[in-house]
């Protein structure tokens, strides 16, 4: 039988559940939640806590991409801090889109009322998936000046 490594990547893709649900040592996440942000890794990467686990696990914000860090990913990963590191969020669930290539889980975060990967497209923080354009530099006036509000 396949073994997974439930440490390194404790979600399990679509194709896994149908095989291994039942040998997953904890729940998998299939609907929406609420959730702790513990940590912000970057302006699309967060480490979320949860009662229903006894661990905090990453989740990928679905639909959007944001810079690197080494491509001046801070500022986003700053803003994003600001807001929700700390701070109870809602995360809802693609069933057919849950688990990225790297084994996280992936989804779309909302706090107060309003999608937070949104307000990064909205303000030039974030483009949306697949439309980042690693390295190039912007037009001019596309993004807005988010510096002057840090």
């Amino acid at each position: 039988m396949f073994e997974h490594d439930y440490k390194q990547y404790p979600e399990l893709t679509n194709a896994q559940l149908e095989i291994m649900r039942f040998s997953s040592p904890h729940e998998q996440i299939e609907a929406d939640f609420e959730a702790l942000v513990v940590k912000v890794h970057d302006g699309d990467t967060v480490t979320l806590r949860v009662d229903f686990r006894d661990f905090d696990f990453p989740l990928r914000f679905l639909n959007i991409d944001a810079p690197e860090l080494s491509e001046g990913g801070e500022v986003t990963r700053d803003w994003l801090k600001s807001l929700i590191e700390g701070q109870k969020v809602q995360v809802l669930i693609n069933k057919n889109n849950r688990v990225g290539k790297y084994g996280r889980l992936l989804g779309q975060v909302f706090y107060q009322g309003l999608d937070v990967g949104q307000q990064e497209i909205y303000l030039g923080l974030a483009s949306p998936f697949g439309q980042k354009k690693e390295g190039e530099v912007p037009a001019s006036g596309y993004y807005f000046n988010i510096k002057q509000w840090l």
